[in-house]
């Protein structure tokens, strides 16, 4: 039996990944890890343990504890800055890890250097600026119109992102974060206003094993951030889009011929309706990976699209049955979810099947 550990296990995504594992055709023993002394008892894990934060002091050496003691075989850590550490101290982990290149968790890890390397490459994304005083943001608003965006050069669910209008405003959302402690360094970018897309995907040694597109339509709680986007989707559908394959699959090329596991790149459409890539979340799922996991169960009942569990079996060096590069899924599967409401796969305004089907331990 396979003995995996999850890291950040009592958030979103890391239950999403760990529901996916639930309902794949064979048992293993998970066992959850998080800095949150409330969170971790949400892990629908069958051991729990918590540890320092991914920054502190004795992270690797807690983590090496539990898998001595648990018998861990493989580790994936979910949360963006534990995929960083996890990545740059492979070598004193005590189990497996499936990850591209350290490099290449860096460059994905730093969007103003991925679009440095797009734009090379003639990947379609919006131009940026790296924001070192208020010259910069003069200069963005001069060379890319208004509204620009604001964004944190580092971290996800859209931190310290926003629309800006003007220069007052730019500078106003920067000085407000500073002043709050926050030490983040900021680029500006252009401005997006087309579809927001994601495509999903595994690689093993550079070929692409995998992959599927959604389009997010609603967010949680949208009122409650600036730009309207708070991170993670209420609403969402998949689609079939060959420019969005297309244009995804050379911006994680560009960044590694070679590319290892996960690769999750968000796109966001410009003025003229291309799709243009943000970023590249690379060796971590996106929050909601039951979404296909769970429509491949429903509509064939196997695995093509359970991206956690594939990923599983890629790090263990077993064999993968045929694949679908792309559109692994029909077009217009729709999940649909909220806080405290388990989520919803509809097709044809019908529902397919529900999160309260089925269990997680």
């Amino acid at each position: 039996m396979k003995r995996i550990m999850i890291t950040g296990a009592g958030g979103p995504a890391s239950i999403n990944f760990v529901a996916s594992l639930r309902i794949a055709p064979e048992k293993m023993h998970i066992v959850g890890t998080d800095a949150n002394m409330f969170r971790i008892h949400l892990a629908p894990v069958d051991s729990k343990f918590i540890v320092p934060r991914a920054t502190e002091y004795g992270y690797i050496d807690a983590l090496n504890d539990i898998i001595r003691r648990e018998e861990v075989d493989f580790v994936h850590a979910q949360p963006d800055i534990e995929v960083k550490v996890l990545s740059e101290n492979r070598e004193k982990l005590e189990a497996e890890v499936f990850l591209p290149s350290k490099e290449t968790i860096r460059i994905c890890q730093d969007k103003f250097e991925s679009v440095k390397i797009w734009l090379k490459n003639d990947v379609p994304t919006a131009r940026a600026i790296e924001i070192k005083d208020e010259r910069d943001v003069e200069r963005a608003f001069e060379e890319f119109g208004s509204p620009i965006w604001i964004r944190a050069k580092y971290g996800a669910g859209g931190r310290g992102s926003t629309p800006a209008p003007n220069i007052e405003t730019a500078l106003s959302w920067i000085n407000y974060w500073r002043a709050r402690g926050e030490k983040w360094e900021f680029i500006a970018q252009e401005y997006l206003s087309g579809r927001n897309m994601a495509f999903h995907s595994l690689w093993k040694e550079g070929e692409l094993l995998v992959s599927m597109v959604r389009e997010r339509l609603e967010y949680i709680y949208p009122d409650l951030a600036p730009s309207g986007v708070t991170g993670t989707p209420a609403v969402q559908r998949t689609i079939h889009d060959e420019r969005v394959n297309d244009i995804a699959v050379r911006s994680i090329l560009a960044i590694d011929p070679s590319f290892n596991g996960i690769a999750c790149v968000d796109l966001k459409e410009n003025s003229r309706g291309i799709p243009c890539v943000t970023e590249i979340n690379a060796g971590r799922m996106f929050t909601t990976s039951f979404f296909f996991s769970y429509a491949s169960k429903v509509l064939y009942g196997d695995y093509r699209c359970n991206l956690p569990y594939i990923y599983v079996k890629l790090a263990y060096g077993e064999n993968l049955p045929s694949l679908p590069k792309f559109n692994a899924l029909p077009e217009n599967l729709y999940w649909i979810r909220h806080i405290d409401a388990p989520a919803l796969l509809m097709k044809d305004n019908k529902i397919l099947g529900s999160m309260y089907e089925w269990k997680m331990t």
